[in-house]
């Protein structure tokens, strides 16, 4: 059975219509990608200025992330009551004051407000996420729908090319750093408060102008000729089957599916925002390791492209979501089996950095093939829907909040074992859980 919801959604709009739709949200998903991959960045950054081991510099991934878990279903009942373009401009002002946040923080190089910061930052991009996917699931044919989620991947990952390499350039001092964080290790007493306070200091000149960009942003998109697109109707043959269906929870291939989210988002971001600290580990520079969450990206939107290039026209989107969670198994397991330095790229590290690097491959159709299956038939309860795979996010703050924690445990490459339950767990649903029709475990 189709996905799409009502007639109003998709017949009712021009090719038009669609295609400005598909442009307002792809600059939504680079707006994502970019607020959101600069925790690469961060993390390291708040480790040095801060003075953090490895658990309490991942509090900047859970604090971020965690603001989905909080946030997700309110933002699908306030979507529901003022619409998807008034609930936007609202979710870019959330965002603008949590940015405003790190004026304070960085005068005062106070962690728990940097924290607070990213929270709000997380609460309003929770908002806007809500809204966004929903258009790109609806907006055409479901067997086509992980080419339109490749499309906003490849916006969403350009951000997250651009934001660490941007940020670090505005942030870092490559000439002089490398240098200057060696020298305050060794400091203490007031010499060292001076240093760190001039360091951390560096993040409220870019955060006044981003918070200014977010709340611009949100009188534009609320102007925008991005159009309101009912969800509250659904077509006869979903009523149907939606007959008896009291609410989400009855829905099991859309309960698996946040699960999958969780297990996806938090390897996807352990791969992105690790990789400086293991890097380092490894013997490497911080200013050289910086690049590596761009590598990893980069690795993902060739995926992407691919995805573009092929579904559905040679390969369906569930295969490739098959092929991915395979994929990323494997990788995992390389990850923690193989040790060899290796020189690539005109880079001299250990051979694990780079099956890192590989695993942006193989996570990146795994939204894209999770996100139509999950939502397939959901009718009138979709923007609901939507909201919990959107709580699945959060996986993002406690998943990589775990690799913390066993890096100080044990080692930052024995930390990696915990990718292992997140693939198994995607495989189960690339290959048996999105069939579920309900929770006598039938499918259809």
């Amino acid at each position: 059975m189709s996905l799409q919801n009502s007639p109003i959604q998709v017949s009712s709009l021009t090719r038009k219509d669609m295609l400005v739709s598909i442009s307002i949200i792809g600059l939504l998903f680079f707006i994502f990608g970019f607020v959101t991959w600069i925790n690469a960045i961060l993390i390291p950054f708040f480790k040095i200025a801060c003075e953090l081991n490895n658990f309490e510099s991942y509090l900047v991934a859970f604090a971020f992330y965690i603001a989905y878990l909080v946030m997700s279903l309110p933002a699908g009942y306030l979507l529901k009551k003022i619409g998807f373009k008034k609930g936007m401009m609202c979710g870019f002002w959330v965002m603008a004051l949590g940015a405003m946040l790190f004026i304070p923080a960085g005068l005062t190089r106070t962690y728990p407000l940097f924290l607070s910061g990213l929270f709000t930052l997380g609460i309003g991009l929770a908002i806007l996420q809500t809204a966004a996917n929903p258009y790109i699931t609806i907006l055409g044919p479901q067997d086509s729908a992980a080419q339109r989620f490749s499309i906003m991947g490849i916006c969403n990952k350009m951000a997250g090319i651009l934001a660490p390499l941007l940020f670090a350039a505005v942030i870092l001092r490559p000439e002089t750093d490398n240098e200057l964080f060696r020298k305050v290790a060794l400091m203490v007493g007031t010499e060292k408060e001076v240093m760190l306070n001039e360091i951390i200091g560096r993040v409220v000149i870019p955060y006044a102008v981003v918070s200014l960009v977010l709340l611009l942003l949100g009188f534009l998109v609320r102007y925008s000729p991005l159009p309101e697109i009912d969800t509250e109707h659904e077509d006869s043959h979903i009523a149907v089957d939606n007959a008896d269906k009291k609410s989400i929870f009855d829905f099991p291939h859309l309960v698996f599916g946040a699960v999958a989210i969780f297990f996806h988002v938090g390897s996807q971001v352990i791969a992105v925002d690790s990789i400086v600290n293991y890097a380092s580990h490894q013997g490497m520079a911080f200013m050289e390791a910086k690049t590596f969450p761009s590598y990893t990206l980069t690795a993902t939107i060739i995926g992407y492209l691919l995805g573009i290039s092929f579904i559905p026209k040679l390969v369906s989107q569930l295969t490739a979501l098959k092929v991915c969670t395979v994929l990323g198994l494997i990788l995992s397991l390389c990850i923690l089996a193989f040790e060899r330095r290796v020189a690539f790229f005109g880079h001299h590290t250990d051979i694990s950095v780079w099956f890192i690097v590989s695993l942006g491959f193989a996570n990146s159709m795994i939204w894209a093939g999770v996100w139509p299956l999950a939502l397939n038939n959901l009718g009138r309860f979709i923007k609901t829907g939507a909201s919990l795979l959107i709580m699945g996010l959060c996986g993002n703050a406690i998943m990589p909040l775990l690799y913390g924690y066993w890096a100080d445990q044990h080692s930052l490459r024995e930390a990696y074992w915990v990718l292992l339950p997140c693939y198994t767990y995607l495989i189960f649903y690339a290959f048996y859980a999105y069939r579920l029709k309900d929770w006598k475990f039938t499918t259809n």
